[in-house]
């Protein structure tokens, strides 16, 4: 295809106009298909689309199909986010309940808040497939997270120490080398070493067993930071060095520490949606903290409080001089940009509470920042995240 050709097909593409009839340019067939999968979605300029030229349609085929195209056209990441739009400016969540249709659909965090949000409307057979949905995607995120969060929350490294048994990760390989220059192998051009020197792992870690309780808003504006969260919450239950509670709330409490061995049932205990009492559920967590010197409250909301603020703030106050270690976060997402109270956050600020978001990726070190008693706050501003201000 010459130069002219090729950027013929990209404007056409691009533009989403009827090749025939506009621009004199004949598409080839996977090309047609492909700006038809477009068309369905995003029309070609005009409210709705030209006859034969798309339309979603109100059937489970005719979206699987759909579906199928526009996978075969872009890579994974396009096509979630295609597939937002879709649920979006079509209507679409309704077809989750058709396991046909869920079986195609490229699953990512947010289709699997949609999924816990549908489930009291779902036929047994379609949450049997929504299961299997979302056990594949917890499976990747855990391989994702898992050992970064068990290696931050273990312990840090003890640079002072050193070691000659030291964990591969551990090794200090500049010292090593140099220990072990007396075995350079010429014909192999290499260093065998027989001795290894690395850092020493603190043995005291995280002491007598602290305390995490993440207590985590369900409201709908949450859904994403919810699914991170139970997965987070999982990871620290299965480690031994942590005594980790999860406690999800909007205007109603759910306890779900005594399922986080299976992260799919607890994701199947959320209850995504309705109002946000947060003073309410922080007072439940309040009762359940044994000992407030090693506890850690991880409060992840918007902060939008549709209960009593004041008294929300109050407790928050007494929990902080009680020793616990609060941490507000208002948002545990991808893109750590949340939308949030800023009258009541900045009040939260004032106690001296860390407030920001955070990206999964940045929840592990958080966690390890936290049970270290070091400087939260510090610990966001190295990381270029935004803390929230006090009132002036």
């Amino acid at each position: 295809m010459s130069e002219t050709d090729e950027r013929n097909r990209r404007w056409t593409l691009a533009l989403g106009v009827d090749p025939d009839a506009e621009s004199g340019f004949a598409l080839s067939d996977s090309d047609r298909r492909m700006s038809d999968a477009l068309t369905a979605l995003y029309g070609d300029g005009d409210d709705a689309p030209k006859k034969g030229r798309g339309g979603l349609g109100g059937s489970a085929p005719r979206v699987a199909k759909w579906l199928g195209d526009i996978r075969e056209f872009f890579p994974a990441p396009v096509v979630q986010v295609i597939q937002k739009d879709a649920f979006e400016r079509k209507g679409l969540r309704q077809m989750l309940i058709e396991p046909e249709f869920l079986a195609t659909v490229e699953a990512d965090v947010n289709l699997i808040a949609d999924l816990v949000s549908l489930r009291g409307v779902m036929p047994d057979k379609t949450k049997e497939t929504a299961r299997i949905v979302i056990a594949k995607v917890v499976k990747e995120l855990m391989e994702r997270l898992e050992r970064r969060t068990a290696d931050a929350i273990r312990g840090a490294l003890n640079r002072s120490q050193r070691t000659n048994r030291p964990r591969f990760s551990d090794i200090d390989w500049p010292r090593t080398i140099k220990a072990n220059l007396r075995h350079y192998q010429a014909e192999h051009r290499t260093v065998v070493p027989e001795r290894l020197i690395g850092f020493l792992r603190q043995q005291r870690r995280i002491v007598d067993l602290e305390e995490v309780v993440l207590c985590v808003d369900q409201s709908g504006s949450m859904a994403t930071s919810v699914v991170y969260a139970s997965i987070f919450a999982a990871v620290m239950a299965s480690l031994p060095v942590v005594a980790t509670k999860l406690v999800c709330f909007d205007t109603a409490i759910v306890d779900l520490t005594e399922e986080l061995a299976d992260p799919v049932e607890v994701l199947f205990g959320v209850q995504l949606g309705g109002g946000t009492d947060i003073n309410r559920a922080v007072a439940y967590c309040e009762e359940r903290i044994e000992r407030p010197t090693k506890a850690h409250l991880i409060l992840i909301t918007d902060l939008y409080e549709g209960g009593n603020a004041d008294a929300l703030v109050d407790r928050l106050a007494r929990l902080s001089v009680r020793g616990v270690n609060v941490i507000v976060l208002l948002a545990l997402t991808d893109t750590g940009r949340p939308s949030y109270d800023p009258a009541l956050s900045a009040k939260v600020a004032a106690l001296g509470i860390p407030v920001f978001a955070c990206t999964p990726d940045q929840f592990p070190d958080l966690m390890a920042t936290a049970l270290k008693r070091e400087d939260v706050a510090q610990w966001a501003a190295d990381q270029d995240i935004k803390l929230i201000r006090p009132e002036a």
